[in-house]
C-alpha cells in the first residue's frame, strides 16, 4: 500500500491567503475555490464585486483540474483544437483555464479553481495560492 501526502486546514488556508492576496495585489475580483484529490470542496471565497457566476465556475475549473490530474486548460485547448467530444466527458464541467492541480511528488492532492478575470489571471492566481506550499 502506498502512502501519500494530503492536504491540512493549515495548507488550505496557506493557499487561500496567497491566491486572495494575488488577487487583491491586481484589483481582481474573484472567486476562489480549493478542492481535495477528489474535487470536493475544501475552501471558497467569493471576493468583493466577483460576479455571481463565478462562484459556479471556480468550483467547476477546481473540481476539472482535481479529477484530471491536470490543468482545466488542458481540456479548453483539446476543444478548441477539434477534439470537441470531450464536451460530453461525464463530471467535467470546468474545461476552461484557471484549474490547477496541486501536485507533489507525482501525486495529485487537490486543486484552486478561480474564475472572475481573463483565463490567463485566474490560473495566475490559483498558481499564487499553490505557491504558497513550496511545492
Amino acid at each position: 500500500m502506498k502512502s501519500k501526502p494530503v492536504l491540512e486546514l493549515q495548507d488550505i488556508k496557506a493557499i487561500a491567503a496567497a491566491a486572495e492576496a494575488e488577487a487583491e495585489k491586481n484589483g481582481w475580483a474573484v472567486s476562489i475555490c480549493i478542492v481535495d484529490d477528489g474535487g470536493h470542496l475544501l475552501w471558497f471565497s467569493r471576493l468583493d464585486g466577483a460576479a455571481p457566476i463565478s462562484s459556479h465556475i471556480a468550483p467547476a475549473k477546481a473540481h476539472t483540474a482535481a479529477v484530471g490530474r491536470r490543468e482545466s486548460k488542458a481540456y479548453e485547448d483539446m476543444i478548441n483544437g477539434g477534439r470537441v467530444s470531450f464536451l460530453s466527458a461525464p463530471a467535467l464541467e470546468g474545461m476552461l483555464e484557471g484549474g490547477v492541480p496541486i501536485m507533489k511528488d507525482g501525486q495529485c492532492l487537490g486543486a484552486v479553481g478561480v474564475s472572475g478575470v481573463k483565463s490567463a489571471e485566474d490560473a495566475q492566481i490559483a498558481r499564487a495560492g499553490i505557491a504558497a506550499l513550496g511545492l
